[in-house]
C-alpha cells in the first residue's frame, strides 16, 4: 500500500512515470497500472483485489484437521505417509503434500539428539570454548582421539569409475584384511595433525602417542590437550605420566559430547575423502594412504573456525540455564 500511495503523491507533484518508477524503485508498467487505477477509482482503486483463480477447495477447518493428524501416529505404523493421510482425511495426496510444506511438516524425516547429563557440564563447555575462541599465550592447544578399527577392505569385484551420465559405482560385498587403530593430534593454531599407528587401543597405546608429543613438541611450550571422556584417558598410569609432566594439560569434554572436540572433524574428512571409497589389498595398503593423505593435509593444513559460544552450546543443552552461570 505505501509504494501505491507513493506513487499518486509522486504523480501529483507532476513527476514522470519513469522518475516515479526510479524513485521508488519499480517499474513503470507499475506506476501506469496504480496511476489508472487511481485515476478511476480514486482512493478504492488502490486497495487489494481478489486474485484470479479456483477458490479454495477446504475450508481452514479442514485444513487444521489434517494437520492435527500428521503430529499424531497412525495406528500400526510410525509416520503418516501422504497416501495413507490423504486415504483417511478424504483429500488428494497432492493436498497432503502442498498442506505439509506449507506448515514445514516431514513424517517421513527424523533426527537423533541426546542430552548430556555431566554434573560438569557448563563448567566443561566454557572451558574447552574458551580454549577454541581464547586460547592462551605461548601455549599449543591439541584436540586428541583415536579412530578405532579402521578397516582394510577389498571389494570383490574392480570398481567401476565416474563417467558422464553415470556416478561411480562399486560392489556391496568385500574382503576383510585386517583393521588398525589410529591416534591424531590436532593443533588448532595451524591445522597440523600428528598420528600414530596401533594394533589396539588400550592405555597402553595412548601413553605411547603421549610420548611421541612430548618429544615432538617443543620443550618449552605448555600443551593443553583436548580429551573425551575414554576410560584409556583416565587410566591411572595415564594420570601419573600427566603429573610427572607438568607442561601437559588436560580438559575432557562433557560425556556425550565427544563432537566438541575438532578432532571428530578431522576424522570426518579423512573418512570421505580417503577411507570411504578406498579399496585396500592389506593393512600395509591402508596404512600407506592414510600416511600419504596426512602428508597432503599437512603441506596445506588450515585451523578448522570454532564460531559457537559457551551461552549459545548451553542454551540448547540446558534451556533454564542462567546467562550468570556462564560468566
Amino acid at each position: 500500500m505505501g509504494l501505491r500511495v507513493g506513487i499518486v503523491l509522486r504523480a501529483a507533484q507532476g513527476l514522470s512515470n519513469q522518475a516515479i518508477g526510479q524513485h521508488l524503485g519499480c517499474s513503470q508498467p507499475t506506476v501506469v497500472l496504480w496511476r489508472g487505477r487511481f485515476a478511476r477509482e480514486r482512493l478504492q482503486g488502490l486497495g487489494t483485489r481478489p486474485r484470479p483463480g479456483r477458490p479454495r477447495r477446504y475450508d481452514q477447518a479442514k485444513v487444521n484437521a489434517i494437520v492435527a493428524a500428521t503430529l499424531k501416529s497412525p495406528e500400526g505404523a510410525t509416520h503418516w505417509s501422504t497416501r495413507r493421510l490423504a486415504a483417511r482425511m478424504g483429500v488428494s495426496s497432492a493436498t497432503v503434500q502442498r498442506l505439509w510444506r506449507a506448515h514445514g511438516l516431514q513424517p517421513h524425516r527424523r533426527k537423533s539428539f541426546k542430552y548430556s547429563r555431566d554434573p560438569q557440564l557448563v563448567e566443561k563447555v566454557v572451558d574447552i570454548v574458551g580454549l577454541y575462541l581464547h586460547p592462551p599465550e605461548k601455549a599449543l592447544v591439541l584436540a586428541v582421539d583415536e579412530k578405532t578399527q579402521i578397516q582394510a577392505l577389498q571389494r570383490t569385484a574392480p570398481l567401476l569409475p565416474l563417467r558422464p551420465g553415470q556416478i561411480e559405482r562399486h560392489t556391496h560385498d568385500y574382503k576383510r584384511h585386517g583393521t588398525v587403530d589410529l591416534y591424531a593430534a590436532l593443533q588448532l593454531a595451524t591445522g597440523q595433525v600428528y598420528t600414530r599407528f596401533a594394533k589396539r587401543h588400550r592405555h597402553q597405546e595412548f601413553l605411547q602417542f603421549l610420548r611421541l608429543l612430548h618429544a615432538t613438541l617443543p620443550a618449552e611450550q605448555q600443551v593443553h590437550l583436548i580429551l573425551d571422556n575414554l576410560s584409556t584417558h583416565k587410566h591411572p598410569k595415564v594420570e601419573r605420566w600427566r603429573k610427572r609432566h607438568p607442561r601437559f594439560h588436560f580438559h575432557f569434554t562433557p560425556t556425550s559430547a565427544s563432537w566438541m572436540n575438532q578432532i571428530e572433524i578431522w576424522f570426518g574428512v579423512l573418512h570421505r575423502q580417503r577411507l570411504a571409497r578406498g579399496n585396500f589389498h592389506s593393512v600395509q595398503e591402508l596404512l600407506q594412504a592414510i600416511t600419504d593423505f596426512l602428508a597432503k593435509w599437512n603441506q596445506n593444513a588450515q585451523p578448522f573456525v570454532w564460531v559457537k559460544t559457551a551461552e549459545e552450546i548451553l542454551a540448547k543443552a540446558i534451556p533454564k540455564v542462567i546467562s550468570e552461570t556462564v560468566h
